[in-house]
């Protein structure tokens, strides 16, 4: 019946919506907010409170045989929580009372079945409930009267069961309940009202709407070890070590997929049943995302997990669910508001859709609560989802694409405003560059911000980083203009560059090649473009080794540009200084130096004295007294040139670090390897920072710091470094290149100083011995004129 129903007086009462009061010679069960009585024969209240429950009696989902890693911590304050409390009667806040929230596949529920199993041992009955509906509660609570009082449950509906299961608790305490999933945490209020003599352990996806029921206890991802751990042991099988090898790919794949344990778990058995690589898996993520092995539930792939959290975003804010694919194609994290203003630019709506995907754990808050971040897997399952559905029309992508347009800099802006609008850009504008589904071609709009902030990078010494941006604006370029437009020849001879400076001559030298025969062909063979391309090709020649190659395109260019450009043009001063340092490098310093001296001297009466192609003069003249012996002059020009270089470029500016290398390398050669040390230290951290540990300047500042080792009396740290120095330049330039080979002399040198000191027993001579050693260069040019110029 419905309707209110009056309690007698000394009647049992029962407090809070639907919590249910009961005694022993009733035969009804009322819920506490009177809008339901339940009729239960005398009989069923009489078995409720005689029969118990037989030992260790549960209905767990699964074993705990399972891995389980990286959570000691949590499941030991989940048992202190759910423990530490009186007898006193639970109330909504009763730490009896737990619920853990968090993102689909963080292990809540993996949690709650391991302390579950951990504990049933101290609880009278453990009972688990899927609890994503008031209907799914009320089944799971019908459930544990079939269990204990079969005979008569099974003639009775899921009504009268349920009653029976809540009598039955409450005549029979010191049980453990767990809610599985639960989606409105009001669902719980009657039982939460009605059962004080046990403990409740909630799951849930959702961070908000507890307050007022139970206190919470947030599960975040597992540490990178655990993480890394976790997918060996699945991967590999029992027993199995990892090598070096694959536990630096189980490290990598578990960063990519954001240590996340239902990811890494599902990871793990695909690659355990395929015999997939590690490796290959990152590779392969966006084909099997949604792939369960053998033995695993279908349901339970990360992919599908998340479909029923979507479906019920989209359900309750469509525009929750547009934001959410929006951020699906930029970075992770520090998404900022201004990014999303295309898609919600009132900002109350912004607050309440954000307010709908941070309760589902979907989003996070930065720490100021201005930025948002989303886990990389989420992203990964968007973007495949929305490539699916549309190949063309990709949800949210385009979103993503007006919001970082609509926040580039100004043009105008002062430069640290400027720089500082980029810096915070430029992960976004990164994700979308490599996330960009291969039917979706950068628009006219897009491509323009791709190159301006591969400009940006460029100003702060850090082409090398702009391949990505560079490639998308050829591509562009191509479709839209046409292989020879000169603005395609501008972006493809600027990719060219960025390959060079990534330390990819295999790359970049083609493309310098292909610029400069079309440009000969279509501007002709004296353009100032072609004169560029020419010098461009010229540089990359020398860089790789083939400085024969190189030496007579930079003579035709340098008087061409003489001729075309004037003398003390700064075009003509870059070829002028390229031919010097080509000159210098084939040792004929007899051309070599003049050539510095006179480039320095116009460089700083055109450009001023501390201009940075006038410091680049300074270094290579630097470089080139340091080859005739002149040390003194040597270190006095590398000294001023560093010091003007960190007041003008800053610090870490690919300039500075070529600065610091040559000055550390001329005072190993004045024969101070102990002032040479922390310099060499100091730009090799830099440099494999900034460059990456294989790009070849950071193998010459790693070559150039082993025998600085070895100089100062330290052997033992040199030898690792040598021998590293060998395998990394046979690798990344080739088993004839000039610094290879180089490196590999020193290496023999060393090992045979090495052989005669364990002979003889005693130690080298003293710190600056051996004489011998060649540096794979130690001092290194930084020429420019690798950026063309830049027309939209």
């Amino acid at each position: 019946m419905s309707g209110p129903h009056p309690v007698p007086p000394g009647a049992p009462q029962a407090s809070g919506p639907r919590s249910v009061a009961a005694a022993g010679g009733i035969d009804v069960a009322i819920t506490g907010d009177g809008a339901r009585v339940v009729m239960l024969p005398p009989e069923a209240v009489r078995w409720a409170r005689e029969v118990n429950a037989p030992p260790g009696a549960a209905n767990l989902p699964g074993s705990a045989s399972g891995m389980f890693v990286g959570r000691g911590r949590e499941l030991a304050r989940l048992r202190e929580l759910l423990a530490r409390e009186g007898e006193a009667a639970v109330t909504p806040s009763s730490s009896r009372t737990r619920a853990i929230h968090g993102l689909g596949g963080i292990g809540k529920s993996s949690l709650a079945l391991r302390y579950a199993h951990e504990y049933r041992t101290e609880y009278t009955l453990v009972w688990w409930i899927t609890a994503e509906s008031a209907e799914q509660i009320t089944t799971g609570l019908a459930a544990l009267a079939l269990r204990l009082c079969p005979h008569w449950a099974a003639a009775v509906g899921v009504p009268e069961r349920a009653a029976w299961a809540i009598l039955w608790l409450q005549w029979h305490p010191g049980w453990l309940l767990v809610f599985d999933n639960v989606e409105d945490p009001k669902d719980l209020r009657h039982c939460l009202g009605a059962l004080p003599d046990g403990h409740h352990l909630a799951t849930s996806r959702k961070a908000t709407g507890w307050h007022d029921i139970a206190p919470t206890m947030a599960l975040g991802l597992l540490d990178p070890d655990a993480s890394a751990d976790l997918l060996c042991a699945l991967a590999l099988g029992p027993g199995q070590s990892p090598t070096g090898e694959q536990r630096r790919q189980a490290e990598d794949l578990a960063a990519e997929l954001g240590y996340l344990p239902l990811a890494l778990e599902q990871a793990g058995a695909y690659l355990y049943q395929t015999g997939t690589e590690l490796g290959a898996y990152r590779r392969l993520l966006g084909r099997v995302v949604d792939r369960a092995a053998d033995g695993t539930d279908p349901e339970r792939t990360i992919a599908r997990v998340w479909n029923h959290t979507l479906s019920a975003i989209e359900g309750r804010d469509p525009l929750a669910a547009r934001l959410l694919h929006t951020m699906a194609w930029l970075a992770p994290d520090d998404i900022f508001r201004t990014l999303l203003a295309p898609v919600a630019p009132d900002p109350v709506a912004l607050g309440d859709a954000l307010g709908v995907l941070h309760a589902y754990n979907m989003i996070a808050f930065t720490a100021d609560r201005q930025g948002l971040t989303v886990h990389r897997l989420v992203q990964t399952v968007l973007r495949i989802r929305a490539t699916a559905e549309s190949p063309t029309a990709v949800r949210g992508w385009q979103e993503a694409e007006q919001g970082l347009c609509q926040a580039m800099p100004d043009a105008d802006a002062v430069a640290p405003e400027r720089d500082a609008r980029w810096e915070r850009l430029l992960p976004h504008i990164f994700a979308l560059a490599e996330s960009a589904p291969p039917d979706r071609p950068a628009s006219s709009q897009l491509a323009d911000l791709y190159q301006d902030a591969a400009h940006h990078l460029d100003r702060q010494g850090r082409n090398a980083d702009s391949v990505p941006l560079r490639t998308a604006v050829v591509a562009h370029r191509e479709r839209v203009l046409g292989d020879t437009h000169p603005a395609t020849l501008t972006s493809r001879n600027n990719l060219a560059g960025a390959y060079e400076d990534a330390g990819d001559p295999g790359r970049a030298i083609p493309l310098f090649e292909s610029t400069l025969a079309q440009r000969e062909r279509v501007l002709g063979d004296a353009h100032p473009a072609t004169l560029r391309s020419r010098n461009n090709l010229a540089l990359a020649y020398s860089e790789a080794g083939h400085v024969e190659r190189a030496i007579p395109m930079f003579e035709a260019t340098l008087a061409q540009r003489e001729q075309v450009l004037g003398d003390t043009h700064p075009a003509t001063l870059t070829s002028r200084n390229n031919l010097a340092l080509a000159y210098k490098r084939v040792g004929d310093l007899e051309r070599a130096i003049p050539l510095c001296e006179t480039t320095l001297a116009q460089r700083e009466q055109v450009l001023g004295d501390a201009h940075p192609e006038t410091l680049t003069s300074r270094n290579n003249l630097a470089r080139a007294y340091r080859a005739a012996g002149d040390l003194a002059r040597a270190i006095a020009l590398s000294e001023t040139a560093l010091a003007q270089s960190e007041r003008v470029l800053g610090d870490t500016h690919r300039d500075t670090l070529t600065l610091r290398n040559n000055l550390a390398g001329a005072y190993v050669a004045a024969g101070e390897p102990a002032r040479a040390v922390p310099l060499y230290e100091a730009t090799l951290a830099q440099r494999e920072g900034l460059l990456g540990p294989t790009h070849p300047a950071t193998l010459r500042t790693r070559a150039n710091l082993a025998i600085a080792y070895e100089k100062a009396g330290d052997p033992a740290r040199a030898m690792p470094l040598y021998e590293s120095a060998v395998a990394d330049f046979e690798r990344v330039l080739g088993d004839t290149h000039p610094d290879t080979v180089a490196a590999r002399k020193n290496l023999a040198a060393a090992r045979r100083d090495a052989q005669a000191v364990r002979r003889s027993g005693a130690a080298l001579a003293s710190p600056g011995s051996p004489g011998r050693r060649t540096a794979p260069p130690a001092a290194e040019p930084s020429p420019p004129d690798r950026c063309d110029y830049h027309s939209r």
